[in-house]
């Protein structure tokens, strides 16, 4: 029988008997406010802080919220399993933990701790290129968990293929290829407070461990850091990709290949023409272009372009169990979270990334059964209206 992750409620409930309360709140929205008040401003800014005055952020939410769930009722939802395909794998519910790179800014334990979280409950974990820890570690960290890699796509070739080569060796499954950060947005947060990790080596470790960029130093990074934190600067993206430079990853990468970033119908088709596997409909969290579309608003018009030539994920606001189910309704066939579990991971460890794991998919399921749903693959538009804004 499949879980049912509304179980979690109950769960509460009966520590409750023993005097026992959640460590963190079960509202997930309450969790950055509380990151604000632990953790420094620094750190704080760069998960929390978005481009320019934070405006596509707030669309991604807007978005989300003006969209309202019409719950349909005498239906069968006794029963109930979140269960999807994805990208060839099966996961337990239509959940993923998003790229975040630096996690060591918000925990001691960093990646790994997020990695054993995930792993515990079942879900992929994806693993950013700007990790502050190798990916072997986080992979030996995750045991036998589902484990994607999230590709930063350096201008040097070499460091891309070993890139992609140890990835593969290290159990990752499934290649997420960002596309919209060639550059790094103008970010107020981060600029107000001169605060960018990268510059002091923290986010660089999977390039300080690669063979092919320390080819690239006249010495090694322990004796010459900032020779090696140059020559990271300088690889670290490339605003002259083109769609025919994909051919180079389809060439080396025999996995799933997905394009993360998406929002316009048209680089959806594109994609598709590309021969890649799926796309992320995401705007980075409101990172990287000020005044842009908001993520939810973007994805039925990607979804239908992708067809089913493509599989659709879906990030950029999702903090509730309902973000969920409206994505999902809008045409994602799984999620990615970002920002909530970075907070969770600051908070309490391994342990908060768990508990915001548990919330999310305990009140899907329990959005979905009091929606009339028992599988995450019947929600649609029709089960969504849309508020004037």
């Amino acid at each position: 029988m499949a879980k049912h992750w509304a179980d979690f409620q109950y769960e509460i409930y009966l520590n409750g008997m023993n005097g026992a309360v959640p460590r963190l709140p079960t509202d997930l929205t309450r969790l950055e406010e509380l990151t604000e008040r632990r953790l420094g401003p620094g750190p704080v800014g760069y998960v929390a802080g978005a481009a320019g005055s934070g405006s596509t952020a707030a669309a991604n939410r807007a978005a989300l919220e003006r969209r309202r769930i019409v719950p349909r009722m005498l239906r069968d939802v006794h029963a109930r399993d979140l269960t999807v395909e994805v990208l060839g794998r099966t996961l337990p519910a239509p959940l993923a933990l998003a790229p975040v790179g630096v996690l060591s800014i918000m925990h001691p334990d960093a990646e790994p701790a997020a990695a054993r979280a995930a792993a515990a409950q079942g879900v992929p974990f994806v693993l950013s290129s700007a990790s502050s820890t190798p990916r072997e570690q986080v992979a030996e960290a995750m045991g036998d968990g589902e484990r994607w890699f999230q590709l930063y796509w350096a201008k040097d070739r070499e460091v891309t293929r070993s890139f992609l080569e140890r990835a593969r060796a290290a159990g990752y499954t499934a290649l997420l290829v960002t596309l919209d950060t060639p550059l790094l947005a103008w970010r107020p947060r981060d600029l107000d407070q001169a605060y960018l990790p990268f510059l002091h080596g923290v986010g660089t470790a999977n390039y300080f461990t690669d063979p092919a960029f320390r080819a690239g130093l006249a010495k090694p990074v322990h004796e010459d850091p900032n020779a090696a934190v140059a020559h990271f600067v300088g690889m670290f993206a490339d605003p002259a990709k083109t769609w025919p430079d994909l051919a180079f990853l389809r060439e080396h990468w025999d996995g799933p290949l997905v394009l993360k970033g998406v929002l316009h119908p048209q680089d959806a088709l594109l994609a598709a023409e590309a021969g890649v596997d799926g796309v992320v409909v995401s705007n980075h969290g409101g990172r990287q272009v000020a005044g842009a579309v908001a993520a939810a608003d973007a994805l039925p018009r990607v979804a239908a372009a992708a067809g089913d030539r493509l599989t659709v994920l879906f990030d950029s606001g999702i903090r509730t169990g309902d973000d969920i189910f409206k994505a999902l309704a809008l045409g994602a066939k799984s999620v990615l979270v970002g920002r909530p579990y970075a907070y969770g991971l600051g908070l309490d460890g391994q342990a908060g990334v768990e508990h915001v794991i548990r919330c999310l998919l305990a009140e899907l399921d329990l959005t979905l059964a009091l929606s009339g749903h028992s599988t995450p693959g019947t929600a649609g538009p029709d089960d969504l209206i849309e508020e004037s804004a």
